[in-house]
């Protein structure tokens, strides 16, 4: 792995010319290596600065090409930093010679060239940013569009580091009430019941599985989110999917259980792809033909997989009771409720707000779309796809561990025994946001970034 205690330099602009470039150095002979090279105007000894400041000054080019480069300098002397260690920035000239000639400069001044990605990985190693919010920066480098690059921003900011530190931290408070129990097993003082176990142990499944489904869209490889058209026989589903796809693909039928495999559609919502399935009706009930029974299999199975939830909702009839059920239930993905046939008599009331639709009538289309989009974007900004790759194995043993840890709960399996699934989890959870690492899974990590990054 990389040493950490020497000083390191890159150019950190973006290649090709410009009328300005960035050379990045840090390590603890930063500003010694910087001195030997700049002179600011007007004259101060660089040592002797204790914050973080800009300078003007001249730098002097050493080798064939020697001469003196106008430059800003940069300049965090202390801990302050995005490495926590002396770094200075040198603003310059953006011609590519001159950027390799300060590079090649301050190498000779004792200065290492830096490792892809090693800026970051002394963040990282220093406390300033955990695994979730390292790799969030080099989504922030390879974002292709806008949604990708919003998405690193929302993971760098803690969007994904913030619930999984709460996550680790309840996990932790709950393990030193099991371990004070275990500790003063022959006193007559009970910390925590099993009544609270399970709750604790509920919300942290709960928290988790919530941060499991953020992650499942962005592992996707083609980065096109995926939507279900998802609600009870006969309310429009099939209408509605061959009405935004625009092509008759669905057949239509006012019997219900018409639909019984799914199909699924590309769309285009300005700039975002999407894919549309429509799928056969949910019936919770139905116990009856094997073709029936396949088929709510598989909606069931394509709805688990799907990145936006459209809950459709027959306008004309009071709801169900499944569909009360599915409107005050808290959804771990993102859901778009979707009132359907609203060119007929109104007859159903809902506590919430839904996007008014027709088929028949091309009502309301464009706003679905609109919501829709909404919908996708805010899904993609939950996390950057490649900690979705790194994470998945951790999110899934850490949750089997706390499922364990409450079935033993649930049969007095003893408290010993639910400290140690517990321990476990969190294990899992440290990989995560790197409070446990090796060094093959940071080489992993930062081997993708670009050198001066």
């Amino acid at each position: 792995m990389y040493h950490t205690d020497d000083t390191i330099v890159a150019i950190a602009s973006a290649p090709g010319g410009a009328a300005r470039g960035v050379v990045r150095i840090s390590g603890p002979a930063a500003v010694a290596i910087v001195s030997a090279c700049f002179d600011p105007q007007p004259k101060r000894p660089l040592d002797t600065l204790r914050s973080a400041t800009v300078l003007s000054g001249t730098f002097r080019l050493s080798g064939p090409h020697a001469r003196n480069l106008p430059a800003d300098v940069y300049l965090w002397p202390g801990r302050r930093s995005y490495t926590r260690e002396p770094v200075a920035e040198i603003h310059t000239i953006g011609a590519p010679p001159m950027l390799s000639a300060v590079l090649n400069t301050l190498s000779a001044a004792g200065a290492r060239p830096a490792e892809p990605g090693e800026f970051t990985l002394r963040a990282f190693l220093a406390g300033r940013l955990d695994l979730t919010q390292a790799e969030a920066v080099l989504g922030v480098i390879d974002a292709r569009g806008e949604d990708d690059f919003r998405a690193a921003l929302a993971q760098l900011a803690g969007g994904l580091a913030q619930p999984l530190n709460l996550l680790r931290g309840s996990l932790l408070d709950l393990l030193a009430e099991l371990e004070a129990g275990l500790d003063f097993a022959d006193e007559d003082i009970q910390f925590i019941t099993a009544s609270q176990i399970e709750a604790q142990l509920g919300r942290a499944a709960g928290i988790l599985e919530g941060i499991g489904q953020q992650l499942a869209g962005r592992g996707r490889s083609d980065g096109t989110a995926r939507s279900a058209l998802v609600g009870w026989p006969n309310v429009g589903k099939s209408s509605l999917f061959n009405a935004l796809s625009r092509h008759a693909a669905a057949l239509v039928s006012s019997e219900p259980g018409t639909t019984r495999d799914y199909l699924i559609a590309d769309l285009d919502l300005d700039g975002i792809a999407c894919q549309l399935i429509d799928m056969a009706g949910v019936q919770p009930d139905d116990g009856g033909e094997p073709i029936a029974r396949v088929a709510q299999q598989m909606t069931a199975s394509q709805a688990r997989g799907c990145d936006v939830r459209m809950l459709c909702l027959d306008s004309t009839r009071p709801l169900n009771s499944w569909e009360q059920r599915e409107l005050a239930m808290n959804q771990a993905v993102e859901q778009v409720v979707v009132l359907t046939k609203c060119d007929g008599q109104r007859r159903v009331s809902l506590p919430c707000d839904a996007v008014e639709t027709s088929a028949l009538a091309a009502q309301g289309l464009d706003d679905l779309r609109h919501a829709l989009r909404r919908a996708v974007a805010r899904r993609a900004e939950t996390a950057a796809s490649l900690t979705a790759e790194r994470c998945a194995d951790s999110l899934r043993l850490a949750s089997e561990s706390l499922e364990r840890a409450a079935e033993l709960n649930r049969t007095s399996g003893g408290e010993e025994l639910i400290a140690a699934e517990i321990r476990l989890g969190l294990n899992e959870l440290g990989k995560i946001v790197g409070t446990i690492y090796t060094d093959d899974v940071l080489d992993r990590i930062f081997s993708r970034f670009c050198i001066g990054k």
